[in-house]
């Protein structure tokens, strides 16, 4: 077989379309236009003589032999993107595009205040920024699609590296009436199975909430929320309290003095964050640099965390004074 005339390209408009089902939205994503990409497809499944997609006027789906090729063309381009890695890493580390995840209930939260310090730091380096749920995340960097992500472990580490950047405490949010409400910290004891509001499944915050309160899936009440931003107006609505990261209450807003933000008083109760990569990068010297600068640039309400206290993580902490309740009546 000649493969005179396909280039990755090509095969990236072949993914692309597998992503979407759709040659609007899959030319969009490759930035051509729709005829360019029909024929680009085409060409691909001529020369490797077999269809890939199944297309009528109302929808495009992958074909046995398609969903076989697409997995194994993944590969292809993983292996290109780490050809270039590779390259790269050769001249000067941390330049040039990078691409860069976060669990939806972290980056928004975590990128306003890193952004500044990273481009001081590394002014050659081009981030592009995705926010996704854990397993999308690591899907995406298997792949190639990523260079790297912040991820709350445990995770599915197979064929990854993780390094701790630092702990994150946990607070809870409760409507100003709700039977939580006082001054002070709240111990988990005191923590009800009734009116626990959470994310949709698929949030590692949400396993988390679940393991802290040690209540099986079946014994919560089933309010769920599709954001941490949702979850938070889901409560102040008095729907019943949450649990969320301190990063996404700092300066979290009372919504009219309806929501109370409250610390717990174990201060171990939270979470890891960890940056992840592919095991079999290249450019693990460069990872672990940015690793380094993201525990140094973390914020002031986290606590930076070092290679050797990944273990120590889950270890007590002690109880830090307790902070002030910002409830208030309601407006």
């Amino acid at each position: 077989m000649s493969f005179a005339g396909l280039s990755l390209r090509d095969l990236e408009y072949v993914v692309a379309l597998a992503d979407e089902l759709h040659f609007g939205r899959a030319a969009e994503r490759c930035a051509v236009s729709q005829p360019a990409l029909s024929g680009q497809i085409r060409k691909v499944e001529d020369l490797l003589g077999t269809v890939m997609f199944e297309r009528s006027s109302k929808r495009v789906l992958l074909t046995p032999s398609g969903q076989v090729l697409v997995r194994q063309i993944r590969l292809i381009l993983a292996e290109a993107q780490r050809l270039m890695e590779m390259s790269h890493s050769w001249t000067e580390p941390l330049t040039g595009t990078f691409r860069l995840g976060a669990i939806a209930t972290l980056g928004p939260y975590l990128f306003p205040s890193i952004l500044r310090p990273l481009r001081d730091r590394l002014p050659k380096l081009e981030l592009i920024l995705h926010e996704g749920r854990t397993a999308e995340l690591l899907e995406s960097l298997r792949t190639g699609a990523l260079d790297a992500a912040l991820v709350s472990p445990p995770v599915d580490g197979t064929g990854l590296r993780l390094a701790p950047l630092f702990f994150e405490p946990f607070v809870v949010i409760h409507p100003w009436d709700h039977p939580l409400a006082g001054s002070g910290a709240i111990a988990v004891s005191s923590l009800s199975e009734d009116g626990l509001v959470m994310l949709d499944e698929g949030h590692c915050l949400r396993d988390q909430t679940l393991a802290l309160c040690g209540q099986g899936a079946g014994a919560i009440q089933r309010i769920h929320a599709t954001s941490l931003e949702t979850l938070r107006h889901m409560v102040a609505a008095g729907a019943g309290y949450a649990l969320i990261p301190a990063l996404a209450a700092e300066g979290g807003s009372t919504l009219g003095g309806l929501l109370s933000y409250r610390p717990f008083a174990d201060a171990n109760v939270g979470r890891t964050v960890a940056l992840a990569w592919r095991e079999s990068s290249p450019r693990t010297a460069e990872f672990e640099m940015l690793a380094s600068i993201l525990r140094t640039i973390a914020p002031p309400n986290v606590e930076p965390l070092s290679a050797e206290q990944e273990a120590e993580a889950s270890s007590p902490r002690p109880e830090e004074p307790e902070a002030a309740d910002r409830s208030g009546p309601p407006a």
